[in-house]
């Protein structure tokens, strides 16, 4: 962590930036102890970047089309990030997938955030296949990001019930909140204990996890017993 103990995140995005704005708002009014180093978006254009600038945060602009191979955009993209050095990078959003080579890098400091309760639904249209399925409950997950596209180990979970009157739309739209306040109770996770990523195992303060944690009624992640 940086010196005022605060925890150093990068955030990418690709587009509004909701997850980000909620970060940013639990900083603000809430005391989240994060400092949030810069928002970077492979997307010109992206809304996120405006909420960024509009509080004082760096933004930045690392469009892939200006690349023409996946490795190279990955190089500038790490090159990026690791200039503001920081301790979790958050994929709020960000709608590419990441080489190998910058994931190994940054592994066990990068996580995303899915709209599905994984390993349910990895990768797009995650709502509509949740309902096609006749799912009674649907939710969000915040993983480790590794090479696997949305299978990293999980860490946190939150669920709610479907509605028999359902659309993709209005499901999405009534998970949103819950989204955002899994993602703040997760960073909180990480700005106050000690979160490693062991052998695809996860860690907190030193206790291995078998199974997502879920915001309590408090908002905040109920840890293992003892934790």
């Amino acid at each position: 962590m940086p010196a005022s103990g605060r925890l150093c995140v990068v955030v990418l995005i690709s587009g509004r930036g909701s997850n980000l704005g909620a970060l940013i708002n639990a900083r603000n009014k809430a005391g989240l102890a994060i400092e949030i180093a810069a928002v970077i978006s492979n997307c010109d254009g992206a809304g996120g970047l405006k909420t960024a600038f509009k509080n004082g945060i760096d933004g930045e602009i690392v469009d892939h089309h200006d690349f023409q191979e996946r490795e190279a955009f990955d190089r500038a993209l790490l090159l990026r990030i690791e200039s503001y050095k920081p301790d979790l990078v958050v994929l709020a959003g960000f709608m590419r997938i990441l080489g190998s080579a910058i994931i190994e890098q940054l592994k066990g400091r990068t996580i995303n955030i899915h709209p599905s309760l994984l390993p349910a639904y990895p990768g797009l249209h995650t709502h509509e296949r949740a309902l096609t399925a006749g799912d009674r409950q649907h939710g969000a997950s915040i993983h480790f990001v590794t090479g696997e596209l949305d299978g990293g180990p999980v860490i946190s979970q939150v669920t709610i019930e479907t509605r028999n009157d359902d659309t993709a739309d209005a499901l999405a739209a009534r998970l949103l909140p819950f989204e955002h306040q899994l993602m703040v109770a997760t960073v909180e996770l990480f700005s106050n204990h000690s979160v490693e990523l062991r052998d695809d195992c996860i860690y907190v303060d030193n206790e291995r996890l078998h199974a997502p944690l879920a915001p309590g009624d408090n908002g905040r992640l109920q840890l293992p017993s003892g934790g």
